[in-house]
């Protein structure tokens, strides 16, 4: 039993894979929402199946214990912790020495227009205290930005 299902899971497995394929590859089924549709797809299913007692879930849907009250504590952020933030990222910027980080974000932008590996230049920026989104923003500048394909 459990070698045939092996067989039929890696068979699912190769015509999935194939499937792929024919829409061009990875890339192509990312920008045609292919996989955000499948997610989309097996999470509905796995709701039906929650809801309709198909799959059980302690403390869900099975063994649900009424009137019990818990609470989910949250992580907030005040606005005296942003503000401490971004003071220390302001000194930052004016204690690093600028005339690197510019020098690194610069072979940062011109390694991503040859199309070159990003990652000593931006270990590179980020040890001369460039910020995340200083990085970031170079990216973006040579890259554009990505725009998800909504499924309908």
């Amino acid at each position: 039993y459990v070698e045939s299902l092996t067989d039929e899971m890696e068979k699912q497995a190769l015509d999935y894979f194939e499937k792929i394929d024919d829409l061009g590859g990875v890339i192509p089924a990312i920008e045609m929402g292919f996989f955000q549709k499948e997610i989309a797809e097996a999470s509905m299913e796995y709701q039906k199946k929650v809801e309709s007692n198909q799959r059980i879930i302690v403390g869900v849907n099975e063994f649900v214990k009424e009137n019990e009250d818990f609470e989910i504590p949250l992580l907030e952020i005040s606005s005296e912790v942003e503000k401490h933030q971004i003071k220390k990222v302001n000194k930052l910027k004016e204690n690093r020495d600028n005339i690197s980080v510019k020098q690194n974000l610069d072979e940062l932008s011109t390694a991503c227009i040859n199309n070159k590996n990003l990652i000593p230049y931006i270990i590179n920026a980020a040890k001369s205290y460039a910020t995340l989104g200083e990085i970031v923003d170079v990216m973006k500048v040579q890259y554009g930005e990505w725009q998800e394909t909504a499924v309908i």
